[in-house]
């Protein structure tokens, strides 16, 4: 929900960085890859309840995956790709942080954790669902121009995860309360998704006028797309 507006500011603060890094010959999905392996340096520390130490690191993997995107963009070497590597390492990485805090406390925290990831994996398969036929619809992408996939909006998107993912490391002895509540809006995510996205796709794909049902025995007729507003 305010990733359209966190997304504008950090991209000037990140500028000066990714100017630097293009100097030094540093390729987008290494950097990739280099806060993949930073990021999941927080489970063990988790599951060691060093909250800080585990705090510095998803922080630093949230920094980094802001660069690799604005890195590829500016040496004009965005691709499809790094933008598949870029989402799979980005989802390994959200569904380990509360596999971090139920291995910190299984009693306490294991369920929360397992209603969380549920409900990850809901949001997830909402929206690579989704990417798949918008981009071959070419849906208009008016917020998320840039990215690699199609950003269907929700309740709870990057912003929203860091800063609960921040509030576990903060108070993790409150994680479970925390975790049913991110879950909640999560939910409502999963619905929204789904409605939404069920309903742009059946409004921007109309078969042709006077089309009849397709022979087996032939090529597919291809559809026509119709460019209304999103949902």
């Amino acid at each position: 929900m305010l990733d359209k507006f966190i997304t504008p500011v950090i991209k000037q603060l990140l500028t000066p960085v990714v100017v630097l890094l293009d100097n030094k010959k540093v390729h987008p999905d290494q950097l990739t890859l280099v806060g993949f392996g930073l990021g999941m340096l927080a489970v063990p520390l988790l599951a060691l309840q060093l909250w800080y130490p585990a705090l510095f690191f998803i922080a630093l993997n949230r920094i980094i995956d802001g660069l690799d995107g604005a890195l590829a963009r500016h040496q004009k070497n965005t691709s499809a790709a790094g933008g598949f590597l870029d989402i799979c390492v980005d989802f390994v990485f959200y569904a380990a942080i509360p596999l971090g805090f139920a291995m910190a406390s299984p009693i306490e925290n294991a369920l929360a954790a397992a209603v969380l990831l549920t409900v990850f994996i809901g949001t997830g398969s909402s929206f690579l669902a989704f990417a798949i036929p918008a981009e071959q619809l070419n849906l208009p992408r008016p917020q998320f121009a840039n990215k690699s996939f199609y950003y269907l909006n929700g309740l709870t998107e990057g912003t929203e995860t860091i800063a609960f993912f921040v509030a576990f490391c903060l108070w993790p002895a409150y994680f479970p309360e925390l975790a049913y509540s991110f879950a909640f809006l999560g939910a409502i995510t999963i619905f929204t998704r789904i409605h939404g996205g069920y309903h742009t796709l059946k409004n921007h794909t109309v078969k042709e006028p006077g089309s009849k049902k397709p022979d087996v025995n032939k090529p597919a007729v291809k559809e026509t797309v119709i460019e209304e507003p999103r949902i």
